[in-house]
């Protein structure tokens, strides 16, 4: 694969990879007690309730915060894909930058609390998995932005 082509691939990977989180974003905002979240309410329940059913009110609290998330992860990889599709596409620095910087305040800040409060499913279900899908394509690409600076 020519360098030109590998680049390629990982920029429509970075573009793919949030076009389908927009779409997790939006299951989460609507449809968070889908069987799509059982492993995920259950370990919540497990964590913070002791329980295996959640309350009528705590569940309406649930539902309200994930639907408060669900729009922040559509909003967050909207502004990727539009990043990847124009600026990061032309080896504009900036926007390389930009993804890594966004990516690593969320996943550390993110991390740290689910930590603290010991939600560690969220790191492993969530935080660990997008790092890994969204920073690939920017350790693959690292060399395309420093070659565009010299």
């Amino acid at each position: 694969m020519n360098i030109h082509n590998r680049f390629n691939f990982w920029q429509k990977w970075l573009t793919n990879v949030n076009i389908l989180s927009v779409l997790l974003g939006l299951i989460v905002a609507f449809w968070s007690d889908s069987f799509i979240f059982d492993a995920y309410n259950n370990y919540t329940k497990e964590v913070f309730l002791f329980t295996n059913d959640f309350d009528p009110s705590i569940l309406k609290l649930k539902n309200w915060l994930f639907g408060i998330i669900g729009g922040m992860v559509v909003g967050f990889h909207v502004l990727v894909i539009m990043i990847s599709e124009n600026s990061f596409k032309n080896k504009e620095p900036w926007a390389y930058k930009a993804i890594w910087y966004g990516l690593l305040s969320w996943f550390f800040i993110d991390s740290a609390i689910s930590f603290y409060y010991g939600a560690i499913h969220n790191i492993i279900l969530i935080n660990l998995f997008t790092l890994i899908l969204i920073g690939l394509p920017l350790i693959m690409t690292r060399e395309d932005f420093n070659k565009k600076k010299q």
